[in-house]
């Protein structure tokens, strides 16, 4: 079954409107507290969604890509689950740090680095480094008695939003060489690593990218490889259909069979559970006609958390707080964000009912590359993030 089948396979399974899982009470009781925009983090869902996909992946350890949500609440709640932490920079070694995470807990898998950036998350006792290239390897020479490496291989799909092997990953027939010179410098490779892509839509790259890796580790059978990292790429609905995390992970595990026992699996997931999590609180602050369509202006767009639109290429769903006739009559509008600046454009091409100023939209999705992403142009401050137990009920899931 080709991707195009997968989705529409699932199409029919695509819940109502999610909004209608919203505590709609409680969001008008946070709206008495907090001035628009906010944001809504449910830790709750952050555990409903890390707890999904460790069921979906038996075995393998779980390490969240904290860029994607950086949040520390979240930190802290998947640390209480027994989660580990993919980091990628120093400010992110800081950051868990900060809040009682040790090295042993954590991988770095910036394949791109300083000296001095190596130093720091050693100092802090993550040993566990990724490199894809020649040079990459040279540098960990002072640091070989302290390291082990993991190799980034580029698998490149067609499937996935954002394709992380266009950056990053060496090509598989350069993977012999990488690790030959690793150890003739008295270098440890200890695995392979691999990101087809962010919000893959199948999981046949992975499943490929999984079976090519063993084939890889059995051809250089004279390295003791302890690990196998498969990235993430786990995929979350914005505006259409997805494979059940089930689903999609079943031939990732049925391809992973495969390996030896002796090799662990990990896994580095990132927006499959910050999406979800997080919702944003929008207000009408203006609006006019302008030819067919009418323009709402509200006081966050594409500069603020709303910029993934702009960097991850997601669109996310919005919709009334109140509740919406199906029947009714629905108007070609436009939701543009509050700055200066013309490209600040959240949706040209939406139909509304008739909304006024002062009315509130919800955004779904808002957890990954959201914040993450956002900035202060025309000094209009990020949204504040509103933290909150039990938003969203998943009693109608279970």
């Amino acid at each position: 079954m080709n991707t195009a089948e997968l989705v529409q396979h699932f199409a029919e399974q695509t819940h109502p409107d999610e909004l209608e899982q919203f505590d709609r009470s409680t969001l008008r009781d946070l709206l008495t507290q907090h001035e628009t925009p906010f944001l809504v983090l449910d830790l709750q869902e952050v555990e409903y969604q890390y707890s999904a996909l460790q069921k979906a992946l038996p075995g393998v350890e779980l390490f969240y890509a904290i860029k994607s949500l950086a949040h520390p609440a979240v930190i802290r709640r998947l640390k209480k689950l027994g989660g580990s932490f993919d980091l990628a920079t120093s400010g992110e070694v800081d950051l868990v740090k900060g809040l009682g995470i040790e090295g042993h807990q954590c991988i770095h898998t910036h394949p791109i680095k300083k000296d001095r950036e190596i130093r720091h998350a050693l100092d802090f006792g993550c040993t566990r480094f990724v490199v894809d290239n020649p040079d990459e390897v040279l540098k960990f020479i002072p640091y070989k008695d302290e390291v082990e490496l993991m190799i980034r291989v580029s698998f490149r799909s067609q499937d996935a939003i954002v394709d992380l092997s266009r950056k990053f990953g060496s090509a598989l027939e350069e993977l012999p060489g990488l690790v030959n010179l690793a150890m003739e410098n008295g270098l440890t490779v200890s695995g392979l690593s691999f990101h087809v892509g962010s919000q893959s839509l199948s999981p046949f790259a992975q499943v490929n990218a999984v079976q090519a890796s063993i084939s890889a580790m059995k051809e250089m059978s004279h390295v003791h490889w302890k690990w196998l990292d498969i990235g993430g790429s786990f995929p979350v609905s914005y505006q259409g259909p997805v494979m059940p995390i089930e689903d999609f992970c079943a031939p990732i595990m049925e391809a992973l069979a495969e390996l030896p026992a002796s090799v662990k699996v990990f896994a580095e997931p990132g927006r499959f559970i910050s999406a979800p999590s997080m919702i944003e609180v929008i207000r009408v602050v203006g609006k006019a006609k302008r030819g067919a369509r009418t323009w709402y202006y509200l006081d966050d767009g594409v500069y603020g958390a709303l910029s993934g639109q702009m960097y991850d290429h997601a669109k996310y769903p919005i919709a009334p707080l109140k509740p919406v006739d199906p029947t009714g009559d629905f108007y070609p509008s436009v939701l543009a964000g509050p700055t200066c600046d013309s490209v600040d454009v959240v949706d040209e091409d939406i139909e509304l009912p008739e909304l006024a100023v002062g009315d509130i939209l919800i955004a779904k999705q808002m957890g990954a590359y959201t914040i993450a992403s956002a900035s202060e142009f025309n000094y209009y401050p990020k949204p504040k993030i509103v933290v909150v137990e039990d938003l969203i009920d998943h009693t109608d899931d279970e």
